[in-house]
């Protein structure tokens, strides 16, 4: 299904490297607006609770998140509602945002996410199995009677979380063995220790492309991705990386314009980081399970699911006939759903007797990047400071 315009910017505006096309960035926002629009609440806003660095977060469940995780949760409540910012921050993506008032749909929000706590700790035993998804599907409002067209159509596509073990289907051991030997066997992939890839940004249905694109891996862990735009300057640099230790982001066009990553998207930083160098797939997550075979962009595949430290969860859909990643979907958790991103891989090509995909896809809550790649340089080395955060 293509998505609405409006879901291509939910609310997670902190994760975004870019909002719309030709929007005003950030600085000059905080510049022009007045002063008590603006949501920080003080310096080093990102070492500290969103409670404490943002004003007018009070929700029992939110205060205490640390700043990214909350970024994030704001994305699932967008993205389960339909809405983007502006639908509960008046003037947000202008220079006139005015984040911190109560609107009455803000005032509705904090009472749904108090009454799915509720439900969750009074019915299943505090494990989360009512989010806002749950109930809304992507509308503001709740429908509460199937259409009867739904009813005798096609099945229901949306994929549960957590996999249903799969009837007749190999083992997670024989699947991410097939990946690993389809990528050019393990010894080739267990002498790879580092990379460095280049390639032009597609954006997303055409907006938010012509950068060009930097990719940087170091084994076991560290990852970085950078993306300039050096026709158009003013667009700033973005990047998402991790160090071995270190998460961080910088997205110009978000709210923080740079921050670390302190909470559970830093499991899925580090995640990112070990899969570049695919061999050790096995074991970087466990509690393997194998759901049913199902079917990614008409490419029948093999779907595997592991388990990572602090609720992370990765599903990977392999194809069945020669192995390869088609698409991986990880999990952070936050109090009102899970915060989803996915990958998405394809035209593989060998590189130095390793295959790679020249074609990857990068999906959040808050926007879609697009890449195709134009070389590969494999064992080459890479300054550490690719990884670290730049000092202010």
């Amino acid at each position: 299904m293509k998505l609405q315009w409006k879901r291509l910017a939910p609310a997670a505006a902190g994760m975004a490297v870019v909002w719309f096309a030709g929007m005003a960035t950030m600085e000059k926002a905080k510049a022009q607006a007045p002063a008590a629009s603006s949501p920080i609440a003080a310096a080093n806003s990102t070492t500290k609770p969103a409670g404490e660095a943002f004003k007018n977060v009070t929700t029992s469940t939110l205060k205490g998140l640390t700043v990214d995780d909350f970024l994030g949760s704001m994305g699932v409540m967008a993205a389960a509602l339909g809405y983007d910012c502006a639908d509960c921050h008046p003037g947000a993506g202008s220079d006139k945002v005015d984040w911190v008032i109560d609107t009455p749909k803000k005032k509705t929000a904090r009472k749904m996410v108090e009454m799915v706590a509720g439900i969750n700790n009074t019915y299943f035993n505090k494990t989360q199995q009512v989010t806002c998804f749950t109930c809304h599907h992507g509308r503001d409002l709740p429908t509460t009677t199937i259409a009867l067209d739904k009813l005798y159509g096609p099945p229901n596509e949306e994929r549960t979380d957590l996999l249903e073990p799969g009837v007749g289907v190999p083992t997670a051991t024989q699947i991410l063995d097939k990946y690993i030997s389809a990528l050019g066997g393990a010894q080739k992939l267990a002498g790879l220790t580092s990379f460095q890839a280049t390639g032009t940004s597609l954006g997303y249905e055409g907006l938010g492309g012509g950068g060009v694109f930097e990719i940087y891996a170091k084994a076991p862990n560290m990852r970085a991705v950078i993306i300039t735009f050096k026709d158009h300057p003013e667009r700033g640099d973005s990047a998402r990386a991790f160090n071995g230790k270190i998460g961080w982001v910088k997205s110009p066009r978000g709210l923080l314009g740079e921050y670390t990553v302190t909470g559970n998207e830093l499991e899925g930083l580090k995640l990112d980081g070990e899969l570049a160098f695919p061999g050790q797939i096995k074991t970087v997550l466990t509690n393997w399970r194998v759901g049913n075979d199902d079917t990614v962009n008409d490419i029948d595949v093999h779907v595997v699911q592991g388990h990572g430290p602090k609720g992370l969860l990765a599903t990977f859909y392999f194809d069945s006939k020669t192995g390869l990643l088609v698409r991986e979907v990880r999990y952070s958790v936050s109090p009102i759903g899970r915060i989803p991103t996915q990958m998405d891989f394809s035209d593989y090509r060998e590189v130095n007797g390793i295959q790679f995909p020249f074609k990857y896809t990068f999906s959040w809550l808050d926007g879609r990047d697009s890449f195709q790649l134009s070389e590969v340089k494999t064992n080459v080395p890479i300054d550490q400071s690719k990884f670290d955060q730049p000092k202010k």
